[in-house]
């Protein structure tokens, strides 16, 4: 059986394959399609978004402890999130087989940073798997759960944005969803439970799983030497090149390089040293090529192999073919140099971007134009709200990660910076990790006021469902989880609601809430016109009679906002286009000349 599948897609039918029974994530791009193709194999696999990574993986763990096989995904700083309990989880080890996949995004696709999570898969003890494609996304991913459980060591697939979401042929052989047996759960609190009393040999027992696994490494399949196919002709100053790569590096590898010797590595924690010993003196140089961290390089150089040495930028950044032909053209000399990228710099420098912007309709919009009007420092947070950063909102001041906008803002506070101060986050960050920060602040004593922009929905990953939105994965109904109760039982005396779309209201509560020395939580509440069908709900018009050209609209930066005529000169009339106008009437409470209306 073959199916055309992007990785996601085929890390999601390998864990239906592999008998997976239990898969927890929290949504995160690139890796945010797993679980919802997991999800559709609801029949065999317990499915659900956990409010964030380390639930996700506490709850992979309780099911692995007991026995069942179990699968949870997360971008690569969803990791980071979860690392307290997948560091201890080492030490213990899995029952049913354990995977996690964490899918990092070279070039900062969709992130605030570009980190290798093969570090932290090194720096956990924990079995490291690289796909090159959809084909190996599919055979690691049923092969992990194998390893998870003859180890007893937590699996990791890395993944990255070229794969997860580059999609190939992959045949799924006899393909059969069925969960796997549970492996009979014990008592066994030497096992379970690192106190100090047994951790040492837990730590110990760690120690001698990684030996086993570097053995077992160096025979795997997905650790091969590729030489060069039939009828390709060698060079004369490629003979002898070694070179050794991994994920999908070897791709580009493959294409620049096809003359040269290889050895691809997939399974490269523990790194397989034997092997790479062997091919280091079966070739004359070798050659390592990598995408972002010097991770098998650093490694192959401690064990005093010689490794050739390059100015060509290869740990910055996405790979590309034009990179890699630069690469060649500075070892051998036998190709030109990539005219398209001279550089790597140029990829960024070169290319066309789109501005980032807020949908039409967006309430968030509202909010950013309040704080800005009011000038409010404004700590910022991960999501679709990260825009009102930016020009001609203007109306945020940091982004650090999920949650951190709180802290943020009261340590500004503790600090002694004058002037209003506000956190802004989003209704799923505040349930992933905004609700330790609001309790942490009003415990403190820190007159921080918290905007939640609650639309009901997880909207920068593509309208996940959340603990406020009444639903689950699966589409079964779920006990709606309301914002200013939460904040209310934690003691708070401020809790205020109002539309998002209201900016005088808008302006008048959060003026007040800022200016009351005390802490405050205020929702700014409107659904998100994507996730609620509501993009068409309304069309708003300019009258060309009553327009001044004042350019007060266009400091909403609504994308449905275009020049009209210029009736003097650098001032231009208003118009809206009607394709994409949401109908949110935004615009029309700045105009003070009553030209904008609702015409439908």
């Amino acid at each position: 059986m073959k199916k055309f599948l992007s990785a996601n897609e085929a890390v999601a039918h390998a864990a239906a394959q592999a008998g997976c029974v239990v898969a927890s994530a929290y949504p995160g791009t690139p890796s945010t399609e797993i679980l919802e193709n997991i999800a559709k194999f609801k029949d065999t696999i317990k499915c659900e978004w956990a409010v964030n990574e380390k639930v996700a993986v506490e709850t992979a763990i309780g099911a692995s402890m007991a026995g069942a096989r179990a699968l949870t995904a997360m971008k690569h700083v969803g990791l980071n999130v979860a690392m307290d309990p997948l560091m201890t989880f080492t030490y213990v080890g899995p029952l049913g087989g354990f995977v996690l996949v964490s899918a990092d995004d070279p070039g900062m696709h969709s992130s605030q940073n570009e980190q290798d999570n093969r570090n932290l898969a090194k720096f956990a003890r924990a079995l490291l798997l690289e796909p090159a494609d959809s084909q190996e996304a599919y055979d690691m991913t049923v092969k992990a759960f194998e390893l998870s459980e003859k180890f007893q060591v937590p699996v990791i697939i890395r993944l990255t944005t070229r794969t997860s979401h580059s999609s190939s042929m992959v045949e799924l052989g006899d393909f059969k969803p069925a969960p796997h047996p549970l492996i009979p759960y014990v008592k066994n609190i030497q096992k379970n439970i690192p106190v100090p009393a047994f951790a040492p040999t837990q730590r110990l027992n760690a120690q001698k799983r990684t030996a086993a696994m570097e053995k077992m490494a160096c025979t795997s399949k997905f650790n091969r030497v590729v030489k060069p196919s039939k009828g390709v002709k060698i060079s004369a100053k490629a003979k002898g090149l070694g070179i050794v790569t991994s994920a999908v590096a070897y791709q580009y590898v493959k294409e620049i390089f096809p003359d040269c010797n290889i050895l691809k590595l997939g399974w490269t924690n523990p790194l397989p040293k034997a092997l790479v010993a062997k091919f280091a003196k079966s070739v004359k140089k070798l050659l390592v090529v990598e995408e972002l961290d010097p991770f098998l390089e650093d490694q192959i150089k401690a064990m005093g192999i010689k490794v050739v040495e390059h100015k060509t930028e290869l740990n910055m950044l996405e790979l590309n073919a034009d990179r890699l032909q630069n690469l060649r053209h500075e070892i051998l000399k036998d190709v030109p140099r990539a005219k398209a990228t001279s550089n790597f710099k140029s990829q960024v420098s070169e290319l066309p971007r789109r501005p980032p912007v807020l949908c039409s309709g967006c309430g968030h919009r509202g909010v950013f134009y309040v704080l800005h009007k009011l000038g409010a420092t404004v700590t910022g947070d991960i999501g679709c709200y990260t825009l009102g950063a930016f020009p001609p909102l203007n109306a945020m001041d940091s982004t650090i990660c999920m949650g951190a906008s709180i802290g943020n803002a009261a340590g500004m506070k503790k600090a002694g910076l004058k002037g209003r101060i506000c956190a802004v986050l989003g209704d799923s960050t505040f349930f992933h990790s905004g609700m330790t920060g609001i309790l942490s602040a009003l415990y403190n004593g820190t007159p921080v006021t918290t905007i939640v922009l609650d639309n009901r929905i997880t909207g920068m990953t593509g309208h996940q469902d959340n603990p406020g939105s009444g639903k689950t994965l699966d589409g079964n109904p779920a006990p709606v989880v309301e914002i200013d109760a939460i904040a209310k039982a934690c003691g708070y005396k401020r809790v205020v609601t109002v539309s998002a779309d209201d900016l005088a209201a808008l302006e008048k509560t959060l003026a007040e809430a800022m200016d009351s020395n005390e802490p405050a939580l205020v929702i700014a509440y409107a659904p998100c016109r994507i996730a609620a069908k509501l993009m068409k709900e309304g069309l708003c018009e300019v009258d060309e009679t009553k327009c001044k050209a004042c350019g007060a609209c266009f400091k909403m930066g609504c994308p449905a906002m275009t020049r009209g005529k210029e009736i003097r000169k650098g001032f231009f009339q208003m118009k809206i286009d009607a394709s994409l106008c949401a109908g949110c009437k935004q615009c029309s409470q700045v105009c003070k000349f009553g030209a904008i209306k609702r015409v439908r």
